[in-house]
């Protein structure tokens, strides 16, 4: 019965709100809008934004869910689904609006949560031609488990605006339509982060025949990562796994991103400048020891909720925040939030299905609030770290007073509206 009303009421959203199903959204609303009570920063910028569908192959790795005691080196092909924003040139008539195809579940043969597809409009134009004479800074985008490339529209979008190159991953064998065994996320987000830096970078040099050419500047990247894609990308710019972390990979095989492992401290990229780590998994499961996470030296913002019961917060993302030591770094706290803090607000697809719903809703917090706080946030942090933006003091928030909370006088919140900035908590500490 409660089923048949969801659903019910899931049909009378499609009337004012995106519309589901195949047949096409339609265009009421976009992911990311800006909010009366937003935060300055949440605006969009003044680029047009285009967006176009890519393919990278990453040959020759190793296929660990096909790993025996028989079979100890399977390989295969990964074959990376990306999706592109970037600041565009429209053509006459040409409009930012885009039809973008996710799907619901948690994994294929699934009776509870089947692989629906659903639509939810972009405001972005498809394979619109890219601007020309500057290139921007890289920002490489990381999933969930399970997740998709798509689930953080309103901040992809909202950054390319802002002049960014984005580009968000399809993790194979970790999105909602292929989710297979734990051991290959675990494995593979490093890996494939890495790949899709190297690979963008390629297609950035003049004459490389893709459309990116001479558009971006890959010296200058951020990996922004959420839940698993936070501990991807964390793993990326150095912190290295424990040894107890490394068993939880069949034949020992992610001792290649274990800390202490000459071949992987040779693989940290300088190229990589910036970390935004959304409700980033591995704490609170003693993925990483107080060696491993002194490794990172890249200037990170983390983002959670102090009830996040996957990540966790005090003996997760807030132990990260706190031994990343030699790591300017900063962390902004829903106030009952949970671990729902990076993606889209559920579409109305979602409302048929409690489970396909609590997957990207906030049981306290309005998801589209919460947008907006973080394209503020993110805008202000990638702006200094990525473009030497004088935008400091949009990160120069009150002192903590004794038992850790901030001054509640919301004046001293840059950007934000009179009475706004509540139910948030603001850390910084500088690498030391």
């Amino acid at each position: 019965m409660l089923g048949r009303m969801l659903m019910v009421v899931a049909a009378l959203v499609v009337g004012v709100g995106v519309g589901v199903g195949m047949g096409g959204a339609q265009a009421q609303e976009y992911y990311g809008d800006f909010r009366p009570d937003a935060p300055e920063l949440a605006a969009r910028g003044p680029s047009q934004v285009g967006v176009r569908t890519l393919v990278a192959e990453h040959k020759d790795q190793l296929d660990i869910l096909r790993y025996s005691a028989e079979q100890p080196n399977p390989r295969y092909t990964r074959k990376l689904t990306l999706e592109v924003w970037y600041p565009a040139r429209l053509a006459e008539g040409q409009k930012e609006h885009t039809v973008y195809t996710d799907v619901l579940g948690s994994g294929p043969n699934d009776p509870q949560r089947p692989n629906t597809p659903f639509q939810f409009n972009g405001r972005a134009a498809r394979d619109a031609a890219p601007t020309s004479g500057t290139r921007y800074p890289l920002v490489i985008v990381s999933h969930g488990y399970p997740g998709s490339r798509l689930q953080m529209s309103y901040l992809t979008e909202n950054l390319a605006s802002k002049g960014y190159v984005v580009v968000a991953i399809d993790h194979p064998e970790s999105t909602r339509a292929d989710k297979a065994g734990f051991a290959s996320t675990l494995l593979n987000r490093r890996l494939d982060d890495l790949f899709v830096l190297n690979t963008v970078a390629a297609w950035a040099k003049p004459g490389s025949g893709n459309f990116l050419a001479g558009l971006v500047d890959a010296d200058n990247t951020a990996l922004v990562g959420y839940s698993m894609g936070g501990y991807g990308a964390l793993n990326t710019v150095g912190a290295g796994v424990s040894a107890t972390a490394a068993a939880y990979v069949p034949g020992g095989k992610l001792a290649i991103n274990q800390q202490g492992n000459q071949q992987y401290a040779a693989a940290r990229d300088q190229r990589i400048k910036a970390v935004v780590a959304f409700a980033p998994w591995g704490g609170a499961h003693k993925v990483w020891d107080d060696a491993g996470l002194a490794g990172v030296r890249t200037p990170t913002l983390f983002i959670s909720g102090d009830q996040d019961d996957v990540a966790g917060y005090q003996d997760g993302v807030l132990q990260l925040f706190q031994k990343t030591v030699n790591a300017n770094r900063y962390l902004l706290t829903y106030i009952g939030g949970r671990h729902n803090s990076a993606p889209n607000p559920p579409s109305p697809a979602h409302w048929s299905n409690f489970d396909d719903f609590q997957s990207y809703a906030e049981p306290v917090w309005d998801s589209r609030r919460i947008n907006n706080i973080n394209q503020h946030f993110v805008t202000a942090f990638l702006g200094i770290e990525l473009k030497r933006q004088p935008l400091q003091s949009y990160l120069d928030l009150p002192p903590l007073q004794a038992d850790g909370t901030i001054k509640p006088d919301a004046g001293l919140w840059k950007g934000f509206p009179k009475r706004a900035a509540l139910g948030l908590e603001w850390r910084h500490l500088p690498a030391q």
